[in-house]
């Protein structure tokens, strides 16, 4: 089935038919990765539509521009503003937003001054991995693919160039009959999927992979830990070695795109039950509580359209 997409898009400070959002073929982004992004869901709850996390996005959004030397030439002001204004010019009310900014067309070099362009893009999006996956699972494989090594590509930010990795660990799994593949670091110890953070679990202590594990530290990854504390679930940090990944009573990935999803199995080997385990479902309830209403948001992470 052909790609349905929106009908606007907000581009260098407008909102535009989805079909003139263009940039040149000679874009240095296109030639060399030079981009940073974000993905961000909004949910329609009881009070209507609202972003969720969008100031944390942003922040981070300018966090990964500072890394990589780019001077975003519209604020977090104007950018929370586009974010809800193509929501609402799409008639969209559960939404995936992506806003990006990327080195347009200027020098051919490396380290050429270019000019930075945006975009904040919104469309309508369903599980991830699939319809069934958030209640069934996913069957998972450890991937031939390791992570870039600390001091190569800064991990910490969301850089276009990083999901090349991402790309190899997700395609190959793909070929080889998985839902999603897993990554080792360069230490050969657990890093995690080739676009969600990990989350094992042992005797009802919530264990995942630190900084150092070349992952970028997801925003849901930070939703699920202090929710988890919130509600008496011990949480560690901690390396994590690969044959974990078989003995754990439970093992779950989580994005904004994958939300949480339990895996059912790693590399044919079955995890736990075989089936979403009682913490990983508890996380789903106190997660998804936030739009609907059940789990209080005392963080102020709803942010209304």
């Amino acid at each position: 089935m052909a790609q349905q997409y929106p009908e606007w898009i907000w581009q260098n400070g407008s909102i535009k038919p989805w079909a003139e959002a263009t940039t040149h073929v000679m874009s240095h982004a296109l030639h060399y990765g030079s981009s940073v992004f974000e993905g961000i869901r909004s949910y329609a709850t009881p009070d209507g539509a609202a972003i969720f996390r969008l100031t944390d996005h942003l922040n981070r959004l300018f966090l990964s521009a500072k890394i990589y030397d780019m001077a975003l030439p519209w604020s977090h002001e104007e950018l929370a503003a586009a974010c809800r204004a193509v929501i609402r010019k799409n008639g969209l009310g559960a939404a995936y937003l992506r806003p990006v900014a990327y080195r347009g067309l200027g020098g051919f070099g490396l380290s050429a001054e270019t000019p930075i362009d945006m975009a904040v893009a919104a469309w309508p999006m369903g599980p991830y991995l699939g319809p069934e996956a958030l209640k069934n699972g996913i069957d998972a494989c450890v991937s031939s693919w390791q992570r870039f090594a600390p001091n190569t590509i800064p991990a910490g930010a969301k850089a276009g160039g990083n999901y090349l990795s991402g790309q190899l660990i997700a395609r190959e799994a793909r070929r080889l009959g998985f839902g999603e593949g897993i990554a080792l670091s360069s230490s050969g110890l657990l890093s995690e999927g080739a676009g969600e953070n990990l989350f094992l679990v042992f005797d009802g202590v919530l264990h995942t992979t630190p900084a150092s594990a070349s992952i970028l530290a997801g925003i849901t990854r930070d939703t699920l830990k202090t929710l988890a504390r919130e509600d008496g679930i011990e949480v560690v940090e901690r390396d994590i070695p690969r044959e974990y990944l078989y003995l754990a009573d439970e093992v779950l990935m989580c994005g904004t795109a994958a939300e949480i999803t339990p895996i059912r199995s790693v590399d044919g080997k079955q995890v736990g039950t075989g089936k979403a385990g009682r913490v990983t479902l508890r996380l789903q309830e106190l997660f998804f509580g936030l739009f609907d209403g059940r789990t209080s948001d005392k963080w102020g992470w709803l942010e209304q359209v």
